[in-house]
């Protein structure tokens, strides 16, 4: 069988932990022996951003936006612990929110759903996809520890020459802690468009959620801005379209998703989205059954998984043991990669070969054979075996290998 060739790279992003493991067993087992992969590779594991100050996070940045599409493997955001554990000589920030603040992109997470595996929320019937702001809020704050008495004031100063000035709360002699949040307009319109467009392009329900009532300015503006777009671009292709925009405050949106059947875009600001994507990523069944892209206005799209790094099972894994890792949602970020890059490129065989990679996927689940992870979940009655990740990856190759065979032959 010859491999599949490719005209413009992807964009590779290597991360860290168990996640590292298992991308390379996927590019060896799954995509090596069937395509001619060219990528522009850049190792986003924790050691060499130490090595580099965080300076290949932005290289990485710049080179999806400039190739338009990319794919990440699940990296690690360092706390005070990882500092010392890794001996970093800085706390550095999260690579996605590097990524995602070059590409002003929107992300998408929407579940892989099984037959033998019911929704926790028992109304479920389809997916329900999260779009998350990727931009601002607590991801770019500043923040500052407070610790004595004095006033902490908010200041802006304009260039113009104005200023405001008013007092954000006088401290006496408690101490506290400080945070202040930023967005900029035109953030905020370009992740409405990408919403409107994307849930046009599916045909879905675009559902929109903030709490306008007690911020009545920063969130007020991302209620305002929606609203207008959408009665001056977008209402009439939604009405031609048969779909609907909807706006409410999140904590009503939170009790109208667990009583709904599913099947809508549910957009969230960066910190709602994040907590909400797990939610219903957990509710569906498991977070590493969610796939995860990032969308620009200006059509960049970078996959991800969309869980993290499984740092225990890496150390069992670095001790000589077998583990159950769950790689779905990191295959999924490949095939999503490929069969973008496939449309782009007018490569209809590297679109076959995603869509032929996924099957073989639910082929495997649905013979049963699972991670761990998932056969605690089926369904009672459903026979499933739980395979460490190897053998789970060589199950779903060998299916792999006889649908592209079948449609070679």
């Amino acid at each position: 069988m010859n491999k599949i060739r490719m005209k413009t790279p992807l964009v590779e992003m290597d991360g860290d932990e168990m996640t590292r493991i298992l991308w390379k067993w996927i590019k060896e087992k799954l995509i090596l022996p069937f395509v001619d992969l060219k990528t522009e590779y850049f190792d986003l594991g924790l050691p060499e951003r130490e090595k580099t100050k965080d300076r290949v996070t932005l290289d990485a940045a710049n080179c999806a936006k400039e190739l338009g599409v990319s794919v990440k493997c699940a990296t690690i955001t360092p706390n005070k612990q990882r500092v010392e554990e890794y001996n970093l000589s800085e706390m550095w920030k999260s690579p996605n929110g590097t990524i995602r603040a070059v590409l002003d992109g929107t992300v998408f997470r929407a579940p892989i759903l099984l037959d033998s595996i019911r929704p926790i929320v028992r109304s479920w019937k389809k997916p329900i996809t999260i779009a998350r702001h990727a931009y601002g809020d607590v991801y770019r704050a500043t923040e500052y520890r407070v610790k004595g008495a004095g006033k902490a004031e908010l200041v802006f100063t304009g260039e113009n020459g104005e200023s405001f000035r008013e007092t954000v709360f006088d401290f006496g002699k408690c101490g506290g802690v400080l945070q202040a949040q930023y967005n900029r307009d035109d953030s905020i319109r370009s992740f409405a468009h990408s919403c409107f467009r994307y849930a046009l392009d599916t045909k879905q329900d675009l559902w929109f959620s903030t709490k306008d009532t007690i911020s009545k300015q920063y969130d007020q503006t991302f209620k305002l801005i929606f609203a207008e777009l959408f009665e001056t671009e977008y209402k009439k292709q939604f009405e031609d379209a048969g779909i609907t925009y909807f706006y409410t405050l999140i904590d009503d949106a939170v009790a109208r998703v667990i009583r709904s059947e599913g099947g809508f875009i549910w957009a969230c600001k960066n910190y709602d989205g994040d907590v909400m994507s797990d939610m219903v990523s957990t509710a569906f069944g498991s977070l590493a059954m969610m796939t995860s892209v990032l969308v620009s206005p200006d059509g960049k799209f970078e996959y991800e998984a969309a869980h993290g790094t499984v740092t225990r099972h890496y150390y069992r894994y670095l001790k000589g043991e077998e583990t159950s890792t769950n790689p779905m949602a990191t295959i999924y970020a490949w095939s999503g990669a490929l069969r973008k890059r496939g449309e782009l490129d007018g490569l209809s065989d590297l679109v076959a070969f995603a869509d032929a990679l996924e099957a073989a996927c639910m082929d495997t689940l649905n013979a049963g054979i699972m991670t761990k992870d998932l056969v605690l979940l089926v369904t009672p009655g459903t026979e499933a075996t739980a395979v460490n990740s190897e053998r789970f990856l060589d199950e779903i190759a060998s299916r792999l290998s006889a649908r592209l065979a079948g449609a070679a032959s």
